[in-house]
């Protein structure tokens, strides 16, 4: 194992699946000159070529919709976008082309295309630039929708996205890029549609993804010491959903809080909220909790940031109160 930055971590996948596969190949905006904008392309270019690792001007609609044509020629692209806050731009060739162009035309064309980028807040970058979005692709049929935590998972997942055969919507984050963790030095994938538990517990459960992760481990620290033993549990893929490795943990503990960084209304823990409650409710001993952004755009000042960002004393209170400690 040798520990590398989330960042390695997605450019090691990159190139490793480029040197496989010649039809794979890299576009977006400062992927290949600047070694892309956070650095997680890093040297590709140098290795594979401007054929193959391709700077595009700013335009979303146009490259995404470049990428998935290609893919109707035998090429599997990798579009980056610089974040998914832009790929609003290019929605359209994701959702309306991407994920139904393989039933639109009877099986006759796959369309193996990652997209990839960072969502959610990273910090000071205000309303405009600090949207969640795994909720909105994951209510689109034909799209799989992925967002690792750590640089072990983004490299074996990011894998196993560029060599499936359907759309994959991979979902970084800017805060996370310098993060590092131990990744094995030989090859692997990891399965898409698979949660990980992250630290095993017996009192509650709590379920979680991407980057606020964080949040929910500083969280379980702390109650810990309480005694209080929180299981957590690491979504990894939105979609398609390992709902059985969720249910399994409630059954055990027989409390649920749902930590996930997107507005409250109509988001993932919406809908585990509505599975467990609907598969398992017997199981419960307490109304599920759920915890999110405050219900406004992301505000630009720091101590207002502070305040609509979930904390890990949202998620002590909540565990409280899914046992009556409050």
């Amino acid at each position: 194992m040798k520990t590398i930055q989330f960042r390695e971590a997605i450019c090691q996948a990159m190139s490793e699946e480029m040197r496989r596969d010649e039809t794979i190949y890299l576009m977006g905006e400062e992927v290949a000159e600047y070694n892309g904008a956070y650095k997680a392309s890093k040297g590709m270019l140098d290795e594979f070529g401007d054929k193959r690792v391709i700077d595009t001007p700013i335009s979303e609609l146009g490259f995404a919709g470049i990428g998935v044509g290609s893919t109707m020629t035998g090429n599997r692209p990798i579009i980056e976008f610089m974040t998914f806050n832009f790929a609003l731009v290019g929605i359209d060739q994701i959702i309306n082309n991407a994920a139904k162009i393989r039933q639109m035309s009877g099986g006759q064309f796959p369309c193996p295309i990652v997209f990839r980028g960072p969502t959610a807040s990273a910090g000071q970058l205000a309303a405009t630039h600090s949207q969640a979005f795994e909720s909105w692709y994951a209510n689109c049929p034909g799209l799989k929708v992925i967002v690792p935590s750590n640089p072990y998972d983004a490299k074996g997942l990011l894998k196993s996205a560029i060599r499936d055969e359907d759309p994959v919507i991979f979902m970084e984050s800017e805060q996370m890029y310098g993060d590092k963790g131990e990744v094995p030095e030989g090859e692997y994938t990891l399965p898409i549609g698979v949660a990980d538990i992250k630290r095993e517990g017996k009192d509650v459960t709590i379920v979680s993804f991407g980057k606020i992760i964080k949040v929910a481990n500083e969280a379980a620290e702390t109650l810990s010491k309480e005694g209080v033993e929180c299981e957590i549990i690491d979504l990894r893929t939105i979609r398609p959903m390992d709902y059985e490795a969720i249910f399994n943990s409630v059954k055990k503990t027989n409390r649920l809080v749902i930590l996930e960084e997107s507005w409250p209304f109509g988001n993932i823990s919406t809908e585990i909220t509505y599975q467990v409650q609907n598969q398992i409710f017997d199981f419960l001993d307490a109304p599920i909790e759920k915890i999110n952004t405050a219900d406004t755009p992301a505000p630009y000042s720091p101590v207002l940031l502070a305040e609509w960002l979930p904390n890990s004393d949202d998620v002590i209170k909540a565990v409280k109160k899914v046992m009556y400690m409050t």
